[in-house]
């Protein structure tokens, strides 16, 4: 179920912005869904996620009403404030929101629809576990308005999928996305390497495998232990392995050369995609800081500088909207030096870079050696943008530390 929230200052009951929030109507807009539901949970999984037998209160069946309801809320609290927009981008994530029939994914859709208005260009994305796509999952989604299906592949070794506590049959991936194109969907391929007992083979099998479904775009994750996860109890009492950081790097630069050699670029650290049009555009949306709505238990939102998130539990989050009140657990507004970090955190992880007239002090004089190290490419450096080189991409937390110190 994840940790605990983050602190701040306790939010309005009504959800009401503040009065002087530099609100822009004309900003790009994006939606996030938290379906927060799953079968089982992964053992190396800490995102605000509940399996059946942990719902205590909550129906999942009486779910996209009730984040329909906030919706509703949020509209209002934005013609207050006078900054209502069209969603540019729509991202159901989770959880597994492919849990949910599809025609409560098309009716929660439909409520940011009816309420901010999706533009005709829009992205909108579903993320979705292999074995719950078919024919008719895929086509009432399409049909709804969805246009990208983000599918968790993870691995194509049983024996990986095994480790990570995934239940999903590897072969389901092809029919997945199969489904996909017959329904007109854009396809993304979600891929996780260094699982214990996962081989430089096994991975190279991995990325083989999804490149040879023809996806549109590929997220590759170096698997991270979270504190509080099985995967991270099982580590501590020696069950398994702890991932190697250095197994890790050669996989993300075996990752890099086959997904190059397939026609794949990267655009973010993690993220490669076919041509720009395929990019993630809400993602790229999150690393550019710009505005977007949270929705769900747990979910967080960025409006103007304003930072919020819901609180955790479906069942407090439904009783909450059931009441009439927003769902929203506290709030912050980060000061500019917390702002700059962490676009400098942010910015620098994507191809088109972090401009360098962002830096400042100590920042900006480490450009020059951060280029001698083969971390930061020159000749955009020189053009007044901060690029990764593959091997500063390695090493990307110690270039955000040089940049910002």
């Amino acid at each position: 179920m994840g940790g605990p929230l983050p602190l701040g200052d306790p939010a309005p009951v009504d959800g009401r912005l503040p009065d002087d929030l530099p609100l822009d109507p004309t900003a790009d807009f994006g939606v996030y869904l938290h379906v927060p539901f799953c079968r089982v949970r992964c053992g190396y999984c800490d995102f605000n996620t509940y399996t059946s037998s942990e719902l205590r209160g909550a129906r999942q069946e009486d779910f996209a009403d009730t984040l329909a309801a906030e919706v509703r809320l949020a509209s209002g609290v934005m013609d207050a404030a006078g900054g209502r927009r069209v969603a540019s981008t729509v991202f159901f994530g989770g959880g597994t929101p492919t849990l949910l029939p599809p025609g409560d994914l098309a009716r929660m859709l439909g409520a940011v629809r009816e309420e901010f208005g999706i533009a005709d260009d829009a992205e909108v994305t579903v993320e979705a576990n292999p074995d719950t796509v078919d024919d008719r999952v895929a086509a009432t989604l399409a049909a709804a308005g969805v246009t990208r299906l983000s599918i968790g592949m993870q691995s194509a070794q049983p024996h990986v999928l095994a480790v990570l506590d995934r239940t999903h049959d590897p072969r389901n991936v092809a029919t997945a996305v199969a489904a996909a194109r017959r329904a007109g969907l854009d396809v993304s391929l979600d891929l996780i390497y260094g699982a214990p007992g996962e081989s430089l083979d096994d991975w190279r099998a991995s990325l083989e495998t999804a490149t040879a479904l023809r996806p549109d775009h590929v997220s590759a994750y170096a698997l991270i232990v979270e504190d509080g996860t099985k995967l991270a109890r099982q580590i501590r009492s020696g069950v398994v392995a702890e991932p190697s950081d250095d197994l890790q790097a050669d996989m993300y630069e075996l990752a890099d050369d086959l997904l190059g050699g397939a026609g794949y670029d990267w655009y973010e650290v993690s993220n490669w995609a076919t041509d720009t049009t395929h990019r993630s555009r809400h993602n790229l949306a999150y690393w550019r800081g710009t505005d977007w709505w949270g929705f769900g238990p747990g979910a967080h939102s960025h409006v103007a500088g304003l930072r919020w998130w819901n609180v955790k539990h479906p069942a407090a989050y439904a009783q909450r909207l059931a009441a009439g009140e927003s769902p929203a657990a506290a709030r912050e507004r980060p000061d500019e030096t917390a702002r700059r970090l962490e676009s400098v955190l942010l910015r620098s992880r994507i191809r088109d870079g972090l401009p360098v007239s962002e830096l400042l002090g100590e920042g900006r004089k480490a450009v020059a050696s951060l280029i001698a190290d083969g971390l930061v490419e020159g000749p955009d450096a020189v053009r007044g943008r901060i690029v990764l080189t593959r091997r500063g991409r390695l090493l990307a937390d110690a270039v955000v530390r040089a940049l910002t110190a």
